[in-house]
């Protein structure tokens, strides 16, 4: 019998044949924390007696989700970041974006890697052929000591994806579908393998949203298989000396359940408060008022998802208060330079540093009480955002820039 995706990469690392349930103890290629996570890292790998990192080369420390610090509490955890880093001579990356846009854009994720990251959303890194997972804090502390840790090898749960992309339908339409057919907890401890034509079809930006979103639906990573597209991206970012696997699953691999999305008959979907499994077709919500919107995050922040918004926003002028944030520096400069930029502070929109921002409820754009946000990130729960009272919609960059538009959820193909 074949081997799913998941499995190849694990027995690869693993040096010996791996299945579904078994434990295996592997070398790590590349490891993260930022500064939501690092300094309980900081703490627990120094109680515990470790001396050195066990590859400086390979562990990375990124301050992106409160940044520039807001407040003398969060100043004092970035300069414990620095002079870690600076103790052991480790890579931090400061003020250049979200964790999950720099970490695969400064070359630590190539296929066949195994990388882990003190946050949830490291499984993003997916999208090219690596088996990705979130960890703790403490287990990033003994990663950071050790270069090894140990996983249970997971079933995998195979998403084909065929037909061709309706105009203002996108990858995050096709996720909160999925994630609105199988639950919140629908792939507890899976590795979701998307496969299909209709994921081809995608680039790396599109790619990276389905993966960024496998652990919304319980996942352990999200995976797709590596082709040129993902080659072409990360051709002079990854080390010259690291190990390139392209692995692919094999048709007859067992997978623990199969679902099919046809995109061609697929709506814009919108994720209703406060559960991200709460899934509507745009047509449903209609009219929904709205306060707020935001673009941006490691789900949406990329230079993809703002030519889309730039093209509905050209020459109009936005209802509400409406937040951009690029993922990375990057990403900014690129924006820069083709215009984009340009047309979205002529819209009215506020365009802040790179960062997480909102999202977590860190900082730049916290609701008020009450409001109805409308955003392009991946969680909706109470209080994500930071308040409590606050309502938090879950949508594409053209849903959102729509929504912008008119002051209330709306179906961009309305636009017309």
């Amino acid at each position: 019998m074949g081997m799913t995706l998941a499995e190849k990469i694990l027995s690869a690392k693993a040096g010996k044949s791996v299945s579904p349930g078994d434990i295996i103890a592997v070398p790590i290629d590349a490891a993260m924390a930022h500064d939501g996570t690092a300094p309980l890292m900081i703490k627990s790998f120094e109680s515990m007696g470790a001396k050195r990192v066990w590859n400086p080369s390979r562990a990375v420390l990124v301050i992106d989700h409160v940044t520039p610090s807001p407040n003398e509490g969060s100043s004092s955890l970035h300069k414990m970041m620095r002079d870690f880093a600076k103790k052991h001579g480790l890579i931090l990356l400061e003020n250049e974006g979200i964790c999950h846009q720099v970490m695969p854009e400064r070359g630590y994720v190539w296929p066949g890697a195994i990388i882990v990251g003190a946050d949830s959303h490291t499984c993003t890194y997916g999208a090219f052929g690596a088996f990705a997972t979130g960890i703790g804090s403490t287990e990033m502390a003994a990663v950071f000591a050790s270069g090894k840790l140990w996983f249970k090898v997971p079933e995998s749960l195979k998403i084909k994806v065929e037909g061709s992309y309706p105009e203002y339908v996108s990858s995050k339409d096709v996720v909160l579908h999925v994630i609105g057919e199988i639950g919140a907890d629908g792939a507890t401890y899976m590795a979701v393998e998307y496969v299909g034509e209709a994921v081809k079809q995608l680039s790396i930006d599109g790619r990276m949203v389905l993966t960024n979103m496998a652990v919304e639906m319980g996942a352990k990573t999200g995976l797709i298989a590596p082709d040129e597209k993902t080659m072409a991206f990360l051709r002079g970012r990854i080390p010259s000396d690291v190990d390139v696997k392209a692995f692919e699953g094999d048709n007859d691999a067992h997978y623990a359940d199969e679902l099919h999305v046809d995109v061609s008959s697929l709506d814009p979907q919108v994720a209703l408060p406060h559960s991200v499994d709460n899934v509507k077709s745009v047509r449903e919500v209609e009219g929904t008022p709205i306060n707020q919107v935001f673009i941006g995050s490691c789900t949406n922040g990329r230079v993809e998802d703002l030519e889309v918004v730039a093209r509905i926003l050209r020459g109009e002028k936005v209802k509400v208060r409406t937040i951009v944030i690029p993922a990375s520096r990057e990403v900014y400069l690129k924006a820069l330079r083709i215009g984009l930029i340009e047309m979205l502070v002529e819209a009215g929109c506020v365009i802040a540093p790179p960062g997480c921002g909102p999202c977590a409820g860190g900082h730049l754009g916290i609701p008020s009480p009450g409001d109805k946000v409308l955003s392009t990130t991946n969680r909706n729960f109470k209080g994500r955002m930071g308040t409590s009272d606050a309502e938090i919609y879950l949508a594409s960059p053209a849903v959102a820039a729509a929504t912008a538009l008119k002051g209330e959820i709306t179906d961009p193909r309305r636009l017309k």
